[in-house]
């Protein structure tokens, strides 16, 4: 039986195979890649704009949607979506002052040297992923929790999400500081203006000249903490982050160790991360 002309105003969604159902649920482009742990949306937008992508064999455009039934191509190879949040790989790492997430362009360069020791991101398992993604990364002469996931969409929902988790770290000083000093502290004020919410500021010990304080602060980078001792002039050497929101960096996992995540402990971080409306 033959159809009858479709109504006026109709239109086939715009990458869709002809016949596709109408009710597949479509999803944009760079979504579907940072899910599979190809991209951020940032890059596969320069990727769109590059030529590189394209939908059922025509080129990709900016805005494009699709569903499973659609073949997506990088460079000619064909690009599998995988779930966004349905079997995430996160992984918590322990990171040592000074050690690279990843190995740095060009430090193989030098034929005549020995081989650098791979990232601590390059030592996770295959397996688990293509290509890692970090969250709220500790400035690279600091160092402690690390968390990073494969997953794409659900590292841009973490990332947003760090906003509303309440850190712990460790900040060593050259000597101890002042009532003044950490009263400045409390008071979470940056170079910007922007106050943090700082919860506590407590004495940790130390060694020789060395002071290590315990920071419990709301939605700082591992640089803002650096920044708030430092405007009260706290010589600052070393900022360890120990907690991330419900995550505890146990002494039982050793500097360049890492341990996947429980699903009970992913189920307790993913509820911060506001929803993905992308």
């Amino acid at each position: 039986m033959r159809r009858g002309p479709a109504r006026p105003g109709a239109r086939r969604r715009k990458g869709a195979p002809r016949g596709a159902p109408a009710s597949v649920p479509a999803e944009r482009l760079q979504k579907v890649l940072a899910a599979a742990g190809l991209a951020s949306r940032r890059e596969a937008e320069g990727w769109i704009r590059a030529g590189r992508l394209t939908i059922n064999g025509a080129p990709a455009t900016l805005g494009a949607r699709v569903t499973p039934q659609d073949q997506v191509r990088l460079d000619g190879r064909l690009v599998r979506a995988q779930p966004s949040i349905t079997g995430a790989r996160v992984f918590l790492c322990h990171r040592s002052p000074g050690e690279p997430l990843r190995t740095p362009e060009g430090a193989a360069s030098d034929l005549h040297s020995h081989a650098p020791r791979p990232g601590l991101i390059e030592r996770l398992p295959r397996r688990a992923g293509r290509r890692f993604i970090s969250v709220s990364p500790m400035p690279r002469v600091d160092g402690g929790l690390e968390l990073v996931t494969s997953d794409g969409a659900l590292a841009a929902r973490l990332q947003r999400g760090v906003h509303a988790l309440t850190s712990e770290f460790g900040v060593r000083v050259r000597g101890e500081l002042s009532e003044t000093q950490l009263a400045g502290i409390l008071e979470g004020v940056l170079d910007g203006g922007a106050p943090l919410t700082v919860q506590r500021c407590e004495t940790a010990g130390g060694e020789a000249a060395n002071r290590w304080y315990t920071l419990a602060v709301r939605g700082a980078s591992g640089k803002e903490v650096r920044q708030l001792f430092e405007r009260q002039g706290a010589l600052v050497s070393r900022v360890m982050r120990t907690h991330l929101g419900p995550l505890t960096l146990e002494r039982t996992l050793g500097r360049s160790q890492f341990r996947e995540l429980t699903q009970e402990e992913l189920d307790a971080l993913v509820p911060v991360a506001s929803p993905d409306s992308g």
